[in-house]
């Protein structure tokens, strides 16, 4: 029996036959074989065992180590670990040492200076025990004395780089300078130093201690002549009674 369209008379219908061959054809064509479908559903098939669990791969034996070198690494690790404690001995002792030298620095740090004012000190003693000791009094030996003690001290100051500040005559500058009062002064320019009152230092660009000065301030505006205050005008519009 035809597997086609028959016709009344139960033969097959031509024109029927042709159109049912070529819905044959295209479903056998859309049902080819897909290469990469193919390559897939066999490499699905080889990861499933014959119970349908999904295969894994065997793990891989165990590293075995013969007895040679499992007392070499044995002797590695020994002597790692008396490197370890060496080297932790050798920075404990480095921070104590460390530690030892700041302590040092903050107690000692001016030990050349002290010992650069020494000298000074000595030069000092001597000029007051010569007054002491002179009957009349020689009051110019003491101040040569005195003044050969000031020498020295400046020297030893210029020798650690304290500069003295330059202030008097100089326009006055905040940062270096302190003013104490503001004196009138018309021979010299307004916020000019006129007097220096205690001299200031600095080491290198640091500054130790403000030149203590006195300021010239502008002169006063002219009232006739005089500065006096004029009074407060009356706001009430009446008269002021004096």
């Amino acid at each position: 029996m035809s597997g086609g369209p028959q016709n009344e008379q139960g033969k097959p219908d031509p024109d029927v036959s042709e159109g049912w061959e070529s819905i044959a054809e295209e479903s056998e064509r859309s049902l080819a074989v897909n290469p990469e479908l193919e390559a897939a559903l066999r490499e699905a098939s080889e990861a499933i065992d014959e119970e349908g669990h999904v295969k894994h791969d065997e793990e891989p034996a165990s590293e075995e180590f013969s007895g040679e070198e499992i007392e070499r690494m044995a002797g590695q690790l020994v002597e790692n670990r008396d490197k370890y404690v060496r080297l932790l001995a050798d920075f404990d002792n480095f921070r104590r040492r460390a530690q030892k030298d700041r302590e040092d620095v903050i107690r000692y740090g001016h030990e050349n200076l002290v010992k650069d004012l020494l000298s000074t000190v000595d030069n000092l003693d001597r000029a007051i025990e010569h007054a002491q000791q002179s009957d009349d009094g020689d009051l110019a030996s003491l101040l040569k004395g005195v003044e050969l003690v000031q020498r020295e001290l400046y020297a030893v100051l210029g020798k650690h780089e304290v500069q003295v500040i330059d202030a008097e005559g100089c326009p006055f500058d905040p940062t270096l300078h302190e003013a104490m009062s503001q004196v009138q002064d018309d021979s010299v320019p307004a916020n000019s130093v006129i007097e220096v009152l205690e001299k200031g230092y600095r080491l290198r660009d640091r500054l130790l201690r403000p030149a203590r000065v006195v300021v010239a301030k502008p002169p006063a505006e002219a009232d006739g002549g005089v500065g006096v205050a004029k009074p407060p005008a009356d706001t009430d519009g009446g008269e002021t009674t004096e």
